[in-house]
């Protein structure tokens, strides 16, 4: 039985993850709604930004004011994360509820999305002025705040449930099974939109919805336990947000951490919204194809992953590896760039795995550092996890606008001839973005120098263990 042990820890890198709190069966069933936000993800910023702008012929400006919509939510992520550390219920219950409504939220932007994407691309029978945008705003903000109340929630409510030495291998688990959720929904959903049409949106769309409805419910069943509360207790005044906001920033060097997560986000993410257009329009791909950048972006995490494990088993600075992260990055935008003139698909995919692959990195390194900063007073773990989710995803969001705003108003500009006949092509407005973003990886790097003097080294603890372990997300 021992022998058995160590082949299955060896092999399994996260079966030391499990633990009497929170047995292994328990974990992988609650892993599973990050599969669901994983394939929301893949829906909002792979497949139907591209349709919208290819096969819909919307506006990139109006698809990438739609994508950022969710994402532009992501500063309420730290209030939720605080009021699940403190939510008061008869129950006892802190974080089911948040899941569970967070669901709901995430269902129903699902289920109502396709019927309003097609209006918005004008397939009605009845004009109703701005119908369209107010319907798919509405979808998109939904789906939105149930991806951030969900995973939020998720992530805090596995941290509880976990032992202090566990704790970083679970949520080392759900970080691998967000990006194996989106691996395996974008490889389904460019199967199944193979032929498009908009009967067929609807139907994926919508079984997506179901899908997240089922594979939350099952993630959360008799997962926190049942421990009722007082009328006393429930009356109790909550620590206010600010007050545990304070705490946390007294932790450490935590505004110039937040700082760089938002500057490499915005380099690493401002092309969302436009890479599978850009495959798509530029390059010639189908929509099945382009659907596989998104498998292809998180097979390169997964290798910036287990590489970032090595490094941080090894003793190297987190600061440090985002370092690489942002070096990688460089060469990923290069590759994109030089796709178009190369006709080139595998330079394209081999960009956009190296895009993955930095940004993992320099995710996973920034990460590790707000995680292990030390917190004070009533700063509790859905802060913290809240806090770094809020940076990245305002980010990102802000990045995904001005992504889709600077490619429509610079393509507008050359297509008239106003840079000249060298420029006058569709391509150039990407071409700009793809420049600006490796311009803010500088930046990005100029604001990470200072914070490698404030930690030499990530503790890793217990030696041998395998690195994906002791990463946090």
């Amino acid at each position: 039985m021992s022998a058995l042990s160590r082949i299955s820890t060896k092999f399994l890198p996260f079966a030391d993850a499990a633990s009497d709190a929170l047995p292994l069966a328990q974990l992988l069933r609650l892993s599973l709604f990050q599969i669901s936000v994983g394939m929301a993800g893949v829906m909002l910023l792979g497949t139907l930004n591209r349709v919208m702008i290819v096969e819909l012929s919307l506006p990139a400006t109006l698809v990438a004011i739609m994508v950022a919509l969710p994402v532009l939510i992501a500063p309420f992520r730290a209030f939720l994360g605080h009021k699940s550390d403190h939510h008061r219920s008869a129950l006892g219950w802190k974080r089911i509820p948040y899941l569970w409504f967070g669901t709901l939220w995430q269902f129903g932007g699902l289920a109502i999305m396709p019927a309003s994407l097609l209006v918005l691309g004008g397939d009605v029978v009845h004009e109703v002025p701005f119908a369209g945008e107010v319907l798919a705003g509405l979808a998109f903000v939904m789906t939105g705040l149930g991806m951030h109340m969900t995973q939020t929630a998720g992530l805090a409510l596995a941290a509880d449930r976990a032992t202090e030495d566990t704790r970083p291998r679970v949520v080392a688990l759900l970080y691998v099974m967000y990006l194996v959720g989106m691996a395996i929904s974008a490889l389904v959903i460019g199967w199944l939109l193979r032929d498009f049409s908009g009967l067929t949106l609807i139907r994926v769309v919508q079984g997506a919805a179901v899908a997240t409805l089922v594979l939350n419910m099952i993630a959360l069943w008799k997962q926190e336990k049942v421990r009722p509360m007082t009328k006393a207790e429930r009356e109790e005044p909550a620590p206010s947000f600010g007050d545990a906001w304070r705490d946390f920033a007294r932790g450490g060097p935590a505004g110039r951490l937040l700082v760089v997560v938002f500057l490499g986000t915005m380099a690493f993410n401002m092309q969302d919204v436009l890479l599978e257009p850009y495959g798509g329009e530029i390059l010639g791909l189908s929509v099945s194809k382009t659907t596989l950048l998104t498998a292809t972006w998180s097979a390169g995490a997964l290798v910036g992953f287990a590489l970032a494990a090595r490094w941080l088993s090894d003793g190297i600075n987190p600061y440090r590896m985002g370092a690489r992260g942002i070096l990688a990055g460089l060469a990923a935008f290069s590759a994109v760039i030089f796709a178009n003139p190369m006709a080139s698909e595998f330079m394209f995919f081999s960009g956009a795995c190296l895009i993955g692959f930095g940004g993992g990195l320099f995710s996973v390194s920034t990460l590790t550092a707000a995680m292990t900063m030390p917190a004070e007073g009533s700063a509790g773990r859905g802060l913290a996890l809240g806090a770094w989710g809020a940076a990245q995803a305002t980010a990102a969001g802000l990045s995904i606008a001005i992504g889709g705003g600077l490619r429509d108003t610079i393509n507008q500009i050359a297509i008239s001839g106003g840079l000249g006949e060298a420029l006058n092509s569709p391509a150039t407005g990407y071409s700009v973005v793809y420049h600006f973003e490796i311009l803010l990886l500088f930046f990005t790097l100029v604001a990470l120098g200072p914070l490698v003097r404030t930690q030499s080294t990530y503790s890793r603890g217990e030696a041998g263990k395998i690195g994906l372990a002791d990463l946090p997300t």
